[in-house]
């Protein structure tokens, strides 16, 4: 019992770390759900799991509305009736937009979590990886969306199916993303290549604008305390607040 305490409040105090672990531990169930109902079943619990840390990390947000909680709980029911054997194509269709929601709701969530503070603490450090990968899951849905929707929206030289795996598009969506551009499938569709230049985008102005923040927050952290006092007194005052 006291185990399980103790669990709690670890996970209370660090939920973007959860988060993270988890989708980790998605990313290497990957590799077991080819041809394996039980693997599938698994990697889809792992999955569920993920919805539901979604949602904590959503209502520690100060974005935390119902609206969330709707976008979780679709995804959830809809991938449900997919595990039971429903898989028509409107019923995917409506499974990814709904996690593509979720997980895009979320790292808005943490965004906005990571940009409301003027100290660095770690679970903010743990937010943008968990940020990052949230980004890259919502547009890997958003990818399966576009090839049921539009057949043949991705060129494959490895795969002669016109339907891409869920890990090529993950491996798609991580490598525009970061800009490495290692990935060999090709966006052949217009609103595929639109997604894909819209993913580069995000990547770029992510890596600008929150790996500069927190390189800010942990200069402002190391400050001299008369200047960390200055620069306290600056931020706060009235007259240097935004939009005033």
């Amino acid at each position: 019992m006291m185990a399980l305490i103790a669990f709690w409040r670890g996970f209370q105090r660090l939920p973007s770390a959860w988060l993270l672990l988890v989708q980790l531990l998605i990313l290497i169930l990957a590799l077991l759900t080819n041809g394996s109902s039980s693997y599938r079943a698994l990697s889809w619990s792992v999955g569920v799991l993920a919805l539901l840390i979604i949602a904590k990390v959503i209502r520690q947000t100060p974005i935390f509305t119902v609206l969330g909680l709707i976008f979780v709980t679709g995804a959830f029911s809809c991938s449900l009736l997919i595990l039971l054997g429903y898989t028509s194509v409107p019923l995917q269709i409506m499974a990814y937009s709904f996690e593509a929601l979720a997980y895009f709701y979320a790292a808005y969530g943490l965004l906005r979590y990571m940009f409301a503070d003027y100290y660095l603490t770690r679970d903010e450090l743990f937010a943008a990886g968990a940020t990052f990968t949230l980004i890259a899951w919502g547009f890997a849905f958003l990818y399966n969306i576009c090839q049921l929707l539009v057949p043949e929206s991705f060129q494959n030289p490895n795969q002669l199916s016109a339907l891409q795996s869920w890990l090529d598009l993950l491996f798609l969506s991580f490598s525009l993303q970061s800009a490495t551009g290692l990935s060999d499938l090709m966006p052949l569709s217009p609103p595929a290549r639109v997604l894909a230049m819209l993913q580069m985008f995000c990547g770029v102005m992510y890596l600008a604008l929150v790996v500069s923040r927190l390189v800010a927050l942990q200069y402002i952290a190391h400050l001299p305390s008369q200047q960390h006092k200055e620069h306290t007194e600056w931020t706060e005052h009235p007259t240097n607040k935004k939009g005033s």
